[in-house]
């Protein structure tokens, strides 16, 4: 099923064609920003390599993640726009920030031992909140027509 030619197509809001895509596009831009930190030499794993026996493994992995880097936003860029064509742009946008603020989260306490502050998990909360009222606003909408028709 394509959206109209009017626009994004209400109708497909939580369909799996608007919300994996802009999911995807969150966590690959995650991925993007840790693969540029470890290109960069922000710690994290590269730190286990032992850079006095092995330096050209430690040089060959820097710049095997920043070629990630590229990789990586190309791919997130895809996604995106996959999802931006089947939902709203509000939607989708707001889908992939919470999916990329939640994989950097992850990625960061897995790959560089980060820890996040009360205040963040409040802000990640209420993000979370809003991204369910965007996502079940039209449901409902839908539930309230369908009553007022059938009075």
């Amino acid at each position: 099923m394509r959206p109209r030619a009017g626009g994004p197509n209400p109708d497909l809001a939580l369909h799996p064609g608007a919300l994996a895509p802009a999911l995807a596009a969150g966590s690959l831009g995650a991925l993007a920003s840790a693969a540029a930190k470890l290109s960069l030499g922000g710690g994290g794993i590269l730190g286990a390599v032992n850079r006095e026996e092995a330096e050209w493994l430690y040089i060959l992995l820097r710049v095997g993640c920043g070629g990630m880097v590229f990789l990586l936003n190309a791919l997130m860029w895809t996604f995106f726009a996959k999802a931006l064509r089947y939902s709203s742009s509000a939607r989708a946008s707001v889908t992939t920030v919470a999916s990329n603020f939640l994989s950097s989260a992850f990625l960061g306490k897995f790959l560089f031992a980060e820890v996040q502050e009360l205040l963040w998990w409040i802000g990640i909360t209420m993000t979370l909140c809003g991204l369910l009222l965007l996502h079940t606003v039209k449901e409902m909408r839908d539930q309230s027509d369908a009553y007022k028709k059938e009075e």
